[in-house]
Order: structure tokens, then sequence, then C-alpha cells
């Protein structure tokens, strides 16, 4: 099974840190990839000459990684990013925009969990261009039900888009299921996969999903870089335009040294995988729920669903006590409140009021991470320091 390795250089003396679904700490392997390309091999990897060949080799090199751990086949690709939130738009702005020059006409489904990357991109689309935009309801474990997608399609719809996994509870959406929906009205669908892949076998022909999303920062390669999957076929309209990189689908010279750390952090997670590390995260996370039960009996409730969920997440309420006046007092844990997107405000998470989480359970929850360098020793020590932070909370 796998099993962290040394300790991270970051995180070496500082408090336990369980906000690996904000960010990750860059892996040193990842980090030494990188490092010529920041050093030595300067190309561009459009320039017709020696040193331009062994960026734009480079760069093939950790397309073909990310390909690989999406499970993507020849005919598909795979188009670099500068962040998930580029990619997200990259993909729902280029179906609509692709398949409706105009944008009115068209008609996009979503659902109400989604990352705030992903409504934005349907907001724009909406107050822009004037495209119908269907946001669904989630149940209480902050599913979608497949039929409510199925019955929202109509004529005019041209895409999809569910989240595989959400960012807060962790909840799994039943994205096969809306695939084969979406494909049998001749629908295509896009799947905002940043916090699974890495965390849970993703495999795009499984999925059957048309676009997915992949971002550098939640598989331990640093910010500022991110991938879209595209199936063979897919037409987009480019993000940005210019220069023709990327297949003419986002402009500007190819960040070179940070696409190689996602290309090496791509084959360090299909190897984790490989290793058991789903499921040693599982037996983590189960771990410091159950040890916080133990602590605070009666007083945690589980926001998320109980099984369809990543292995890494565990979000919990505490009864009596204010998010944000436990987060004050754990000096010696790193956590968030919900979303580091919406870290810091005192107020219910947009996701679990979706999830019709009461209001008094949902300002005291907590979002609990976990990741490669997270030890059983530091479970214990976590769960203790929050259930005392608690207890003074409350």
């Amino acid at each position: 099974m796998g099993a962290p390795r040394a300790p991270h250089p970051g995180l070496a003396g500082r408090p336990v840190y369980l906000d690996y679904n904000a960010t990750t700490p860059v892996d040193p392997a990842v980090l030494e990839a990188m490092l010529p390309y920041l050093a030595t091999e300067f190309g561009n990897p459009s320039s017709a000459h020696a040193y331009g060949a062994a960026a734009h080799a480079a760069v093939d090199e950790a397309r073909a990684r990310v390909a690989d751990l999406v499970g993507a086949t020849a005919g598909s690709s795979v188009v670099f990013t500068g962040s998930g939130s580029e990619a997200d738009a990259l993909a729902i702005r280029g179906v609509v925009l692709a398949a409706r020059p105009a944008g009115r006409g068209a008609h996009v489904i979503t659902q109400a969990t989604e990352h705030p990357a992903v409504l934005a991109a349907c907001e724009e689309l909406r107050d822009v261009h004037g495209v119908r935009i269907t946001v669904l309801p989630v149940d209480a474990f902050g599913v979608v039900d497949p039929q409510a997608v199925a019955d929202a399609i109509g004529p005019d719809t041209v895409l999809v888009t569910v989240m595989h996994a959400n960012n807060e509870t962790g909840t799994i959406q039943p994205i096969a299921q809306i695939a084969e929906i979406a494909h049998a009205r001749g629908v295509l669908l896009h799947t905002d996969a940043a916090q699974s892949v890495g965390k849970i076998t993703v495999d795009v022909a499984a999925l059957g999903v048309d676009l997915l999303t992949v971002v550098g920062h939640k598989v331990y390669a640093p910010k500022g870089i991110a991938a879209l999957y595209l199936a063979p076929g897919v037409r987009l309209h480019p993000v940005i335009g210019g220069g023709g990189q990327e297949g003419g689908l986002r402009a500007g010279t190819e960040n070179v040294p940070y696409v190689v750390g996602l290309g090496r952090a791509a084959g360090l997670a299909a190897a984790a995988l490989a290793d058991g590390e789903s499921a040693r995260l599982t037996a983590l996370r189960d771990q410091l729920h159950a040890h916080l039960d133990e602590l605070l009996p009666g007083r945690v409730h589980l926001n998320g669903h109980p099984t369809e969920r990543l292995p890494n997440t565990l979000n919990v309420s505490f009864d009596g006590a204010r998010a944000l006046t436990v987060l004050d007092r754990l000096d010696a844990v790193a956590a968030s409140a919900g979303s580091a997107c919406h870290s810091g405000q005192d107020k219910p998470s947009p996701v679990l009021t979706a999830m019709g989480v009461p209001h008094d359970q949902a300002i005291t929850a907590l979002r609990l991470s976990l990741g490669r360098w997270t030890t059983s020793q530091e479970i214990d020590q976590a769960a203790e320091r929050i259930a005392a932070a608690v207890t003074t909370s409350g």
C-alpha cells in the first residue's frame, strides 16, 4: 500500500496540513524535473532549432503523461492552460461559441455545487451572449439526479458541465450515467476533475466525457498550470487567439517548466494510485473521523455522501462551534471552512446551502483534506487539536 515518503521541506516543523484540496505542496521530484527548463533548457517550443526542439520534446512528453493519467487514447488531445479556471472557460465557452458563433440560441446545463469557475463561465455566457443556462439542484448528499439532466436537455442544448468530485465535500457525481444521457441526445459533456485526478482512478473512456479539466496545483505541480482533455472530434472556439500554440486553442508561448512539472506530477500520481494511495488515504480519513467522534461524542456530523466521495476528504460540522472560531484557535492544524475560494467568510458555504444543510450546521463545517505526506500520527494529533478547539469554542 502507498505510504508517504520523507517529510516535505515545506511541511516539516509546521502545523499539520489538512488543506490539500486547496492546494498541494510541489513534489520535490516535480521541482527537480522543472529546474533544467528554468536554468539551461530555455528554448521556445516553436523555434526551429536545437533549443526549440528540446523544449518541444519536453512539452510532448508532458502531454503524453497527462493523457496517460486520464486514460486518453490516440486521436484525443490535451491542451495546456494557465489555470483550472481557464481550462473550464475554454471548455464551456469554447463548446458554446463553436456551436453557436454568436452564442444565442444555445443552452448549457450545470448543477448547483459546481466550482465558481464553472458557474462564472456559465454566467458570462448568459450575460454577454444570451445563452440559456440551467442550474440543476442536488440532493442532501450533493448529488445531481441524472434524470434531472435528461429532463433538462432540449433541442438547443449543446453542453452539460458537471464536476467529477466536489472540492468541499468530496462527493462524486454519477458522470458515466450523465454522459450516456447527454450523448444519446447529441450533447457534449464536460467535467471539472480538478479534485478527483490523482486521488482516484480517472478514465475518460469509462466516464464517457468529451472534455475534462486537470489542475496542476491539486496534483503536486505548481500553481499556474492546468490542462484540458478533448475527445476526438470535439470543436472549440479558442479562449485566447494569437500565435496558434496548443492546436490553435490557447495562444501564448508554452510555459515549458510548468508544463514539464505537470507532466512529472501526472507520472507520479499514476504510480501512487497503482501503489494503493487511494486506500491509504481512505484509511486515514476514516481514522480522523472516528477519532473526532470519540473525542466529541454526538457532536460530529458528516456533510456529503457517506461512501461516494473522495478518499482524502472529510467535511464535518461540530454542534455549537462556529467554523471560523475553531480555525482561529487551530494554530497547530491548517484546515478550512469550505472552499479556499470562500475562506474567511463567516457565512454558510454555497455548496452546503445547495445541499439543504441547515444554517446552524453549515456555519460549523470544517473541510479536512489529506494528501501525499499525511501520516497516521499527524491524524491523531490533528483530531486532538481540533477537538480541543471545538470544545473551547462552543
